[in-house]
Protein backbone atom coordinates (compact mmCIF):
# COMPACT_ATOMS: atom_id res chain seq x y z
CA UNK A 1 0.00 0.00 0.00
CA UNK A 2 1.35 3.42 -0.93
CA UNK A 3 2.03 5.79 1.92
CA UNK A 4 0.61 9.29 1.82
CA UNK A 5 3.30 11.96 1.91
CA UNK A 6 2.70 14.62 4.54
CA UNK A 7 2.56 18.24 3.40
CA UNK A 8 5.70 20.07 4.46
CA UNK A 9 7.80 16.94 4.93
CA UNK A 10 11.57 17.17 5.33
CA UNK A 11 12.17 16.19 1.68
CA UNK A 12 10.17 19.11 0.27
CA UNK A 13 12.19 21.99 -1.13
CA UNK A 14 10.84 25.37 -2.23
CA UNK A 15 12.85 26.66 -5.20
CA UNK A 16 13.30 30.28 -6.25
CA UNK A 17 14.69 29.95 -9.77
CA UNK A 18 17.06 32.12 -11.80
CA UNK A 19 15.17 35.22 -12.91
CA UNK A 20 13.12 35.48 -9.71
CA UNK A 21 13.69 38.73 -7.82
CA UNK A 22 12.31 39.40 -4.35
CA UNK A 23 12.45 42.72 -2.58
CA UNK A 24 11.24 41.83 0.92
CA UNK A 25 11.51 39.20 3.63
CA UNK A 26 11.18 35.44 3.10
CA UNK A 27 10.13 32.86 5.71
CA UNK A 28 9.85 29.08 5.30
CA UNK A 29 9.16 26.21 7.70
CA UNK A 30 10.86 23.78 5.30
CA UNK A 31 13.89 23.60 3.01
CA UNK A 32 14.63 26.29 0.41
CA UNK A 33 16.91 26.61 -2.62
CA UNK A 34 17.54 30.10 -4.03
CA UNK A 35 19.01 30.71 -7.48
CA UNK A 36 17.49 34.18 -8.00
CA UNK A 37 18.01 37.53 -6.31
CA UNK A 38 16.77 38.55 -2.87
CA UNK A 39 17.00 41.90 -1.13
CA UNK A 40 15.63 41.33 2.36
CA UNK A 41 15.86 39.02 5.35
CA UNK A 42 15.51 35.24 5.04
CA UNK A 43 14.49 32.85 7.81
CA UNK A 44 14.36 29.14 7.00
CA UNK A 45 13.58 26.57 9.72
CA UNK A 46 15.07 23.81 7.54
CA UNK A 47 18.07 23.81 5.22
CA UNK A 48 18.95 26.63 2.83
CA UNK A 49 20.88 26.16 -0.41
CA UNK A 50 22.18 29.27 -2.13
CA UNK A 51 22.91 28.53 -5.78
CA UNK A 52 25.77 29.85 -7.89
CA UNK A 53 23.55 32.46 -9.60
CA UNK A 54 22.06 33.78 -6.34
CA UNK A 55 22.65 37.37 -5.27
CA UNK A 56 21.49 37.99 -1.70
CA UNK A 57 21.52 41.17 0.36
CA UNK A 58 20.16 40.93 3.91
CA UNK A 59 20.19 38.85 7.06
CA UNK A 60 20.02 35.08 6.58
CA UNK A 61 19.03 32.47 9.20
CA UNK A 62 18.62 28.70 8.72
CA UNK A 63 19.42 25.34 10.30
CA UNK A 64 22.08 24.42 7.69
CA UNK A 65 23.28 26.69 4.87
CA UNK A 66 25.25 25.69 1.78
CA UNK A 67 26.31 28.59 -0.43
CA UNK A 68 27.75 28.78 -3.94
CA UNK A 69 26.40 32.30 -4.54
CA UNK A 70 26.96 35.81 -3.24
CA UNK A 71 25.74 37.03 0.15
CA UNK A 72 26.06 40.48 1.72
CA UNK A 73 24.80 40.58 5.30
CA UNK A 74 24.80 38.64 8.55
CA UNK A 75 24.42 34.86 8.28
CA UNK A 76 23.30 32.66 11.18
CA UNK A 77 23.34 28.87 10.78
CA UNK A 78 22.08 26.85 13.74
CA UNK A 79 24.17 23.81 12.79
CA UNK A 80 26.49 24.29 9.79
CA UNK A 81 27.49 26.87 7.17
CA UNK A 82 29.36 25.63 4.12
CA UNK A 83 30.92 28.10 1.68
CA UNK A 84 31.59 26.27 -1.58
CA UNK A 85 34.43 27.23 -4.00
CA UNK A 86 32.48 29.87 -6.01
CA UNK A 87 30.78 31.51 -3.02
CA UNK A 88 31.38 35.11 -1.91
CA UNK A 89 30.38 36.03 1.64
CA UNK A 90 30.66 39.61 2.88
CA UNK A 91 29.35 40.01 6.41
CA UNK A 92 29.39 38.38 9.80
CA UNK A 93 28.80 34.68 10.43
CA UNK A 94 27.35 32.98 13.51
CA UNK A 95 27.32 29.16 13.34
CA UNK A 96 28.15 25.98 15.21
CA UNK A 97 30.29 24.54 12.37
CA UNK A 98 31.94 26.55 9.57
CA UNK A 99 33.36 25.00 6.39
CA UNK A 100 35.14 27.26 3.89
CA UNK A 101 36.26 25.41 0.78
CA UNK A 102 39.26 26.47 -1.30
CA UNK A 103 38.28 29.26 -3.70
CA UNK A 104 35.52 30.70 -1.49
CA UNK A 105 35.76 34.37 -0.47
CA UNK A 106 34.86 35.43 3.08
CA UNK A 107 35.17 39.01 4.34
CA UNK A 108 33.85 39.60 7.83
CA UNK A 109 33.85 38.15 11.33
CA UNK A 110 32.82 34.70 12.47
CA UNK A 111 31.55 33.42 15.81
CA UNK A 112 31.28 29.67 16.36
CA UNK A 113 29.33 27.81 19.00
CA UNK A 114 25.75 26.74 19.78
CA UNK A 115 23.16 29.41 18.88
CA UNK A 116 19.39 29.62 18.68
CA UNK A 117 17.99 30.36 15.19
CA UNK A 118 15.54 32.83 16.75
CA UNK A 119 18.36 35.01 18.17
CA UNK A 120 18.40 38.59 16.92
Amino acid sequence: MAQKKEIGSAEDVSILSVGVKIDGDLFSEGNVRIDGQIKGNITVKGNLTIGETCLMNGEVKARNITSSGKIEGKVTALEKLKLEPKSVMRGDIVTKLLVIEEGAVFEGNSKMGPHDISEK
